[in-house]
């Protein structure tokens, strides 16, 4: 197993390790709901150093990525974060995917799944062959952290000579943290205010405890994968491998907003069309249950007895108190109300469609 350079920090302090992606990653340190909790009401402190970070660079940098993704990459200027997929030529997922522009037009950051680094890496080089670019795999290089909560700016901003306060959601600047050379973001993948930091630092333990010493009188807790799982599925955030992938389109994940049609062509951009224009037979949909129970992954899900999918995502969630999930239904039991059931061991849980996110914060 890979390990993280923050590896020792979640061991001294008692963290349950597992295996994860091929890394050695903390689950849970005091416990998921105790993790969660923090997370929302203060803050939390995440190792994400697993994460990938592919570069492109070169002359055709913008271009190549317009045809790999279907989203706008134009619409980004340096300092700017886009949400976005690579695509096959059916519109599923290889992967989802940030990118960060670094210089207009020619060198942007990929930050991809864990567990998909090689795959990505292999996909892009290939798929970039035509363009006049470098495609990089800088994942070893990087550590990743990510301060995620309502008081995560409070307890960031003492450590950083950026000013936090004029960052914007989606965009990123350079600075230090903790006296160490960084990039510093604000996307997060909770649901929360929060930001990531990225460090080419050989030693980012220095980071991590001078943050852990700047929170933890304020409530910061260290957050484990465990709780990051619970947090981003309220949030309604999808998780590559059980919400999305590559036996799923764009479309039916609910994620047309990032599917920009009009700006040229692009990778599944065809298939995506034809899918609109014949319409949707399936669409992914949040839920909660009715009974009491809880739906977890691969649950077999039921309509009028007949089996018509399985859940991709489902826990209960700590901080609504309640059982919730995601799953594909066709796309006339989509509407909010709709009541199904679904298959736990020797009975059947009644579940129904709710709005996401599940959890929304409240904007100050």
């Amino acid at each position: 197993m890979k390990k993280t350079r923050l590896n020792a920090v979640h061991k001294e302090a008692g963290a349950r390790m597992v295996e994860f992606a091929g890394f050695e990653m903390p689950i849970e340190y005091k416990g998921i709901i105790d993790e969660h909790l923090a997370v929302r009401t203060k803050a939390g402190l995440f190792d994400v150093s697993h994460m990938g970070e592919i570069i492109v660079e070169g002359p055709e940098a913008l271009a190549c990525l317009q045809y790999l993704t279907p989203n706008d990459v134009a619409k980004l200027s340096s300092g700017k974060i886009q949400y976005t997929a690579l695509t096959t030529s059916q519109g599923t997922f290889v992967d989802d995917l940030l990118i960060y522009c670094l210089s207009v037009p020619d060198k942007y950051l990929l930050v991809v799944n864990a567990a998909n680094i090689d795959k990505d890496f292999a996909w892009v080089k290939e798929k970039a062959t035509p363009f006049r670019v470098e495609v990089f795999n800088r994942s070893d290089e990087h550590s990743q952290l990510a301060l995620q909560g309502p008081l995560a700016r409070e307890i960031l901003q003492p450590l950083t000579d950026i000013d936090l306060s004029q960052m914007k959601p989606f965009t990123f600047a350079f600075g230090q943290v903790a006296s160490i050379e960084c990039l510093v973001s604000r996307t997060g993948y909770t649901g929360e205010d929060g930001f990531e930091i990225y460090t080419l630092a050989e030693n980012p333990e220095i980071i991590w405890k001078a943050i852990m010493a700047e929170g933890e009188p304020k409530g910061l807790l260290p957050v484990g994968l465990g709780a990051r799982d619970t947090l981003r599925l309220e949030a309604k955030l999808m998780l590559y491998g059980n919400d999305i992938s590559d036996k799923t389109t764009v479309l039916e994940a609910d994620l047309k907003w990032i599917v920009k049609f009009q700006k040229g062509d692009f990778i599944g951009k065809a298939a995506l069309e034809k899918q609109e224009q014949e319409g949707l037979r399936r669409k992914l949909i949040g839920f909660e249950v009715i009974d009491k129970g809880i739906a977890r992954p691969h649950y077999p899900v039921f309509i009028k007895g007949e089996q018509v999918s399985e859940i991709s995502s489902g826990t209960f969630a700590p901080y609504l108190k309640k059982a919730i999930g995601l799953t594909y239904l066709p796309v006339e039991h989509t509407e909010i109300g709709t009541e199904f059931e679904i298959g736990v061991r020797d009975r059947k849980l009644k579940a129904r469609v709710v709005p996401t996110p599940f959890y929304k914060r409240e904007k100050k």
